[in-house]
């Protein structure tokens, strides 16, 4: 496909390319220096306390020297399950530093789900809050899992701070359930278990692995997106040159915050707020629980970001609140919409509350993630997904893998839709251990197919127009129908289930669930309860209708277009 989006490049000063690092650096290189210079910088803030670069880097450091403690061969697996704490970050950065591979695990994952993730990615540490500890008791010694440390929410907070919320989350709120898993270790004592000085660098490239990014992908069940330490840079570098307009190049101004509302194990979060945070120089505002909106405009009142990423149905719910709307926005010089499409309206109003244009952006797990943004130059909303990132391609393909040509229509006159496809140096490694998988979403030339079908105009912007699979888009968050039908099928009242997706004015899409009884006494109450115990919040259905039989094609194939109709 013709590169037209060359001539926004153009327009609004973006790179063309990018300049890659040596081939035998990684990302322990970027923290390595950017922790130095960085050193007396705030990196986070969690409930009011600051963490700067330096005390991130003895922390993580002192992380990575027990892991490597554990004689863990090279390229082991690192399972992280917790939400946005102090210690994410600190695992996370001390995984790498390791020379490990971290493995980010929802914390609201059933214990099946749960179970899953772990031996699939063959994971021998897990790292968890003991909120969800109780998740992983039942399957301990089930999975490949050796070594498991538990921590606090306010472990990292000091004596005072720490105990006093552990008490109120354990005693008062009562969210962490009565579990036990012999053998385990406090997260503290890990810290403090083996020297700093033991830490040895380890021999790390470009092309080693870095982290399995869980997701139902394109086809099938949850399986983990590879990215290696090249795709994660790429991006980072890339990610560089589309924002630099709005941050400048090279360090970020003292005093750069970013609201971290999004969940890091969630890829769009992992990359744009804390590795990027941490490549610019720039304060990471965690927030744990984006659903509390007086407790988010709380800490914007406090702390004034200057970058605000987040999902259509946050930016809609604060353009709704009255205390949001008197807040001082001067500070705000981005905020970028990611998981699912930014709505007119959305936009419309946090443009007229804070003075700010929502940017746009798109990218999946398998692309580490952001693959295409709307230049944030630009000041105004375009409702697209924007222009391909610098060193990136973006074709459209039809059915049969042959590429559409700029300007084709359809037989109703219409631009000539095809499934976006993505080439470029962030395009994951490959599924973990299914070789298969990756073959159906690779094309022979190194583009990956994302399922979705969209349309581009003559400047080289991209429009997501369908969904060419059956992948159903909650709040970010990819639901593969087949999982939850496998689950709902092995209810004994249940003879078929089916699966789609639905409009949804704030999670854009939810699931809905079509069932044939097999016991006429089965109520779509029971159903929800099942889903509730077997999946998590995001995969439950929201909606159940009973058929007297399903659709299907005449070799036996469920016709979810039937469904939608």
């Amino acid at each position: 496909m013709d590169k037209v989006w060359l001539k926004a490049y153009e327009k609004f000063g973006i790179p063309a390319d990018i300049s890659m690092p040596a081939e035998n650096t990684s990302l322990i290189d970027i923290f390595e220096n950017n922790f130095k210079k960085y050193s007396s910088r705030d990196a986070f803030i969690f409930m009011d306390k600051t963490m700067t670069f330096a005390e991130l880097e003895d922390h993580s450091r002192r992380f990575a020297a027990y892991l490597q403690s554990l004689n863990l061969p090279k390229g082991s697996r690192v399972a992280v399950m917790m939400p946005n704490v102090f210690q994410y970050p600190i695992v996370q950065i001390g995984v790498f530093l390791a020379g490990l591979v971290l493995v980010n695990v929802n914390p609201l994952y059933t214990t099946r789900e749960l179970e899953h993730q772990l031996n699939d990615s063959g994971s021998q540490v897990l790292v968890v809050v003991e909120n969800f500890a109780s998740v992983y008791q039942p399957i301990h010694g089930k999975t490949t899992v050796k070594h498991v440390v538990v921590t606090g929410v306010g472990d990292m907070l000091g004596m005072l701070k720490g105990t006093l919320v552990n008490f109120v989350l354990r005693k008062v709120r009562k969210q962490v359930p009565e579990w036990s898993i012999p053998g385990h270790v406090p997260f503290k004592t890990a810290l403090n278990q083996v020297s700093p000085s033991k830490y040895q660098r380890p021999t790390v490239s470009l092309s080693d692995t870095a982290v399995l990014q869980y997701t139902g992908g394109t086809t099938g069940v949850s399986k983990g997106a590879e990215l290696t330490h090249r795709n994660l840079v790429a991006n980072l570098l890339q990610c560089e040159g589309i924002f630099s307009s709005k941050f400048g190049q090279g360090d970020a101004a003292q005093g750069d915050k970013i609201v971290c509302a999004l969940p890091l194990y969630h890829i769009f979060a992992f990359m744009v707020c804390a590795l990027y945070g941490m490549y610019k120089g720039q304060t990471n505002i965690l927030i744990p629980n984006p659903r509390d909106l007086p407790a988010v405009v709380g800490e914007l009142r406090k702390y004034k970001p200057s970058f605000f990423p987040a999902v259509n149905t946050l930016f809609n719910a604060l353009v709704n609140n009255e205390e949001f709307k008197q807040l001082d926005h001067s500070n705000l010089k981005m905020a970028m919409g990611g998981g699912t499409a930014v709505l007119p309206s959305t936009a419309e109003a946090w443009k007229k509350v804070t003075g700010t244009t929502i940017i746009e952006g798109y990218g999946l797990s398998e692309t580490s993630p952001v693959a295409t943004a709307n230049p944030p130059i630009n000041e105004e909303f375009t409702g697209t997904i924007g222009v391909p990132l610098p060193a990136t391609e973006v074709t459209l393909l039809d059915d049969d893998g042959n590429e559409i040509a700029l300007g084709a229509l359809d037989e109703q006159g219409n631009p000539q839709s095809g499934e976006i496809s993505i080439r470029g140096p962030q395009v994951m490694k490959g599924y973990w251990n299914r070789p298969e998988e990756t073959a159906k979403v690779m094309t022979a030339d190194g583009y990956f197919r994302t399922g979705d079908v969209g349309i581009m105009n003559a400047e080289g912007y991209f429009k997501i127009v369908d969904r060419k699979k059956d992948m159903i888009l909650v709040s970010g968050f990819n639901v593969y129908p087949i999982e939850i039908e496998e689950v709902v099928s092995k209810h004994p009242k249940v003879l078929e289930a089916a699966a789609i997706g639905v409009p949804d004015e704030k999670s854009g899409e939810v699931p809905k669930l079509f069932v044939v009884k097999k016991d006429e006494s089965l109520t779509a109450e029971e159903i929800l309860a099942y889903t509730k115990q077997n999946l998590t919040g995001y995969k439950q259905p929201r909606y159940v209708e009973f058929l007297q039989e399903l659709p299907k094609s005449n070799v036996g194939k469920i016709l979810r277009k039937d469904l939608r109709k």
